[in-house]
């Protein structure tokens, strides 16, 4: 399924009080990460969440900063990771999606967090473009969803 035939994201509602959510994000590509952050701010807006920012160097560091987030005194329902990798001519682009993906899940199991990833891997800037404009085909809105369901899914089996 592409991105265009997919059903746009919306915001599920969420058991208890109004969820407070960090965004990590690694916005080497500028503006595609800012239109991901976009489409995240409209569904935690629309689920009445709210959130913070915090920007690293790259998708690499993604995973690093929420673990660092986890050891602070500091409080968060759940986390959103956004960033953009696009490949190059080499096989760090292999290397370093892999890796950052790994890194989030591995965080992701290891600390029982709630988290929704919108890092794009795309061969090209124009796909990732497309994957994070405003028209509501956005990776980073369901990014934000997908934190909100497993946020769900904590409080429902009481691990909030």
């Amino acid at each position: 399924m592409s991105t265009q035939d997919a059903e746009l994201p919306r915001a599920p509602g969420v058991q208890g009080p109004p969820p407070h959510v960090l965004v990590v994000r690694a916005p080497y590509y500028r503006d595609v990460v800012d239109g991901l952050l976009f489409g995240a701010r409209s569904i935690l807006k629309e689920a009445g969440a709210s959130h913070e920012v915090f920007d690293v160097a790259g998708a690499y560091e993604l995973a690093q900063v929420i673990r660092i987030a986890l050891r602070g005194n500091r409080r968060f329902d759940g986390f959103i990771a956004l960033g953009c990798i696009v490949r190059g001519e080499t096989d760090h682009y292999d290397f370093i999606c892999k890796a950052s993906m790994d890194g989030l899940m591995n965080v992701a199991l290891q600390f029982g967090i709630a988290l929704g990833t919108g890092l794009l891997t795309c061969d090209t800037v124009a796909q990732a473009e497309a994957r994070s404009g405003k028209d509501g085909h956005n990776k980073g809105a369901e990014a934000a969803v997908a934190a909100l369901v497993q946020i769900n899914a904590a409080r429902h089996f009481g691990a909030a």
